[in-house]
């Protein structure tokens, strides 16, 4: 081990000492904790109450804004992958230093541009700087998913983690659902959506400003008694390890160590594999989604806005999606063992459903495909998150994630250059799908040659173990001592 790099078993839970000092956040009264978890899932909820957001390409594509479909393909959408690039570490940054409330604000401006944006701009570089923001919003995500960890003890994070992630998830369907009744059965044109969706984003930053502002956060905030809590962090262990080294600052010798340990982490076998399933089956997911809607008029074009049923697709993906998470849970196989299948699987899966989605004339059919698609990945994305997880500090993991979706989102950029942008080949959808499916596929082949290997492996230790059983001469029944018995049968299963 290199050194001056923590063990990795310091990486695991600590076992609770109950007759240390309680965390101040401990402290506070039990009832006032729920109602600030309860506000934060209700504010979650109601951000996600954007009934046009599942409508904005038939919208730039239609009568409303008449942009043609060479311009939001190679133009317009790329624009996202760019940007999103360029502020996803900033944000992650400022998110921690600033407490998270300011960020959050930050985002709800950002949907106020948005829409703003799609309402009165007219020409591409409106739409381009509305990508922007858009970005901007997707990077703040992290701000409302990280900001429960600053309300509840260590105890309660999963569970509180569990709620907010629902209320999202819920708040999604609500608006598609909602959407998709509007344009439906309503007859309520995009651009009235867009006006009603305006108008709850701007109810979210009024929720956004009754937000309380955290006084600690994971990394830069982080309270004096920190050290005296009953389960010692990451952080902590590490600013005590740099006591002793004069008066530089903590923060940048324990983020430089945290980067060390990253390096030595990258050496188990599972996080590794995960890890590099989250950059590169994530940058291809997000692709598909963004081209998904562009891809749907092409098979379908229409004049009639009630025959289009983009949020009523996305209501679905996303229920889906969330019993999909919920079914991996209940998923008990021996994953370092069966991983690299599963995972050549499932990517073989979605490479078949993403030929599906663009050789189909059947509009129902590229739908149908489009769920299975989001519904597959939901699936792995609650695994890969327990198998990086399970034995990092919430620092650590913190980390772990944040250097993974900076990998997707680079690699995501690089293809969005040589596939989608005008600059490189500015493929139109057709053509974008075929690279995404071809893309897959060699995913699936190098996971599914992976799984042979790990297979074979496998299948090689345990041979020694059971020739040696084999030669051993034939002796009485006798009386093995049950301790002896766990270390044969562990032997054999290894």
């Amino acid at each position: 081990m290199a050194p001056g790099i923590m063990p990795l078993s310091c990486c695991r839970a600590v076992p609770k000492n109950d007759g240390a000092k309680k965390p101040a956040s401990e402290m506070v009264p039990d009832q006032h904790w729920k109602l600030q978890v309860f506000y934060l899932c209700f504010y979650g909820f109601m951000t996600q109450i954007r009934p046009g957001e599942s409508f904005i390409t038939p919208y730039l594509l239609g009568a409303d804004k008449n942009f043609t479909k060479a311009e939001v393909t190679n133009v317009i959408t790329p624009v996202l992958s760019y940007s999103y690039m360029a502020v996803l570490v900033p944000v992650f940054l400022l998110t921690d230093y600033l407490r998270y409330k300011p960020v959050l604000v930050l985002q709800s401006l950002s949907h106020i541009s948005i829409w703003l944006l799609l309402v009165l701009g007219t020409s591409v570089l409106a739409m381009q700087l509305m990508e922007f923001f858009y970005s901007i919003t997707m990077a703040a995500r992290i701000a409302y998913s990280s900001y429960i960890f600053s309300l509840v003890t260590p105890s309660r994070y999963q569970r509180m983690a569990s709620y907010s992630r629902s209320a999202v998830l819920l708040g999604v369907f609500t608006s598609s659902v909602l959407g998709q009744l509007c344009i439906t059965l309503g007859g309520v044109s995009f651009l009235t959506l867009n006006y009603v969706s305006l108008g709850f984003v701007s109810f979210g930053l009024i929720l956004t400003l009754f937000l309380e502002r955290p006084r600690r956060s994971l990394f830069f905030n982080r309270p004096a008694e920190a050290g005296d809590a009953a389960v010692p962090t990451e952080l902590d262990r590490m600013a005590r390890g740099d006591s002793g080294r004069g008066t530089q600052g903590w923060r940048d010798m324990v983020l430089c160590r945290m980067l060390q340990e990253l390096g030595a982490l990258a050496r188990q076998p599972q996080l590794r594999l995960w890890s590099l399933w989250w950059v590169f089956n994530s940058a291809g997911y997000y692709l598909m989604l963004y081209y998904a809607h562009i891809l749907w008029n092409e098979i379908s074009p229409t004049t009639d806005n009630r025959r289009v049923y983009n949020g009523g697709m996305d209501a679905a993906s996303t229920l889906l999606g969330a019993v999909a998470s919920i079914a991996a849970g209940y998923v008990k196989i021996r994953w370092t063992l069966w991983s690299e299948l599963v995972i050549g699987v499932v990517t073989a899966f979605q490479a078949g459903l993403l030929l599906l989605m663009n050789s189909t004339t059947n509009i129902w059919l590229c739908y149908a495909a489009y769920i299975l698609f989001r519904g597959s990945h939901q699936f792995l994305v609650p695994i890969a998150i327990f198998q990086i997880a399970t034995s990092l500090s919430k620092e650590l993991c913190a980390l772990v994630f944040g250097v993974n979706t900076f990998f997707a989102t680079v690699l995501k950029t690089v293809m969005t250059i040589i596939v989608a942008d005008k600059r490189g080949l500015g493929l139109s959808v057709h053509p974008q799908f075929y690279v995404y499916f071809g893309y897959f596929t060699l995913l699936a082949v190098v996971y599914l040659l992976a799984a042979i290997r790990v297979g074979v492996q496998h299948s090689h230790r345990r041979q020694p173990v059971e020739l040696a059983l084999a030669k051993e001469p034939c002796q009485l029944p006798v009386e093995i001592p049950a301790q002896e018995k766990s270390l044969e049968v562990g032997t054999v299963r290894a």
